[in-house]
């Protein structure tokens, strides 16, 4: 695929649930977040297990209390850290083999 052709086709799939094939055979999904002139940048969903593991080494107030320290409890101090559910995957164009809308559940 032609650099200015997969920059049109990105730019025309923008913000869609799509499936990229890159050269190298390495296949991601994501939402097309944006296009610049050198770079494709995707909003890849984290999967369960991956944002346990992410959670698992994540420092809390308590120590070992899971909802902060004894007299402090939920929704209060210690409560935890918000959860990612995107990560942001930058790819190159000139890379890219084919873009593929997929359906979105």
């Amino acid at each position: 695929m032609k650099h200015q052709e997969a920059h049109e086709i990105c730019k025309k799939h923008m913000y869609r649930y799509v499936s990229v094939t890159m050269t190298s055979g390495v296949v991601y999904d994501g939402i097309v977040e944006n296009v610049d002139d050198d770079h494709l940048y995707l909003a890849v969903p984290i999967g369960g297990m991956d944002q346990e593991q992410m959670r698992a080494f994540l420092p809390y107030p308590g120590f070992g209390y899971p909802y902060g320290y004894p007299g402090y409890g939920f929704p209060g101090y210690g409560y935890g850290f918000p959860r990612r559910r995107f990560a942001r995957q930058i790819l190159p164009l000139a890379g890219l083999l084919v873009l593929s809308l997929l359906p979105y559940y």
